[in-house]
C-alpha cells in the first residue's frame, strides 16, 4: 500500500512539471558509456536496459540513487550534482528511447 501511494505521488509530482527532452538528451551523454547509446544496457558494465521505461520510474530511481535510498556507487558520481529538473529532463528523454 505504501509503495502504491509513493508511486502515485511520484507520478503526480513528475507529470506536474515540464520536461525538456532536448536537455535530457544532452544529459544522457554521460549515461551512454554504461547504458548504451540506445539505452539497451551494457552487460559488461552490469548496466540495465533503460530504454522504454516509464519516465516516472526513471525519475524515481534517480531520486533514490541520489538520496542513497538505492545504493549504486558506480552510478552515484554521475548523478550526485544533477538537479530535480535534470532528473525530469533525463527521464523524459530515456522514456522516449525504444
Amino acid at each position: 500500500m505504501k509503495l502504491t501511494l509513493l508511486s502515485l505521488f511520484m507520478l503526480i509530482t513528475f507529470s506536474s512539471f515540464a520536461q525538456n527532452v532536448e536537455k535530457g538528451a544532452q544529459l544522457y551523454g554521460t549515461c551512454i558509456q554504461c547504458h548504451g547509446e540506445k539505452g539497451l544496457g551494457i552487460e559488461a558494465q552490469k548496466a540495465p536496459r533503460v530504454a522504454g521505461q516509464h519516465d516516472w520510474y526513471i525519475y524515481t530511481q534517480l531520486v533514490n540513487f541520489k538520496s542513497k535510498q538505492r545504493v549504486n556507487e558506480k552510478m552515484y558520481p554521475y548523478i550526485k550534482n544533477l538537479s530535480e529538473q535534470d532528473f525530469k529532463d533525463l527521464a523524459a528523454f530515456v522514456a522516449q528511447l525504444k
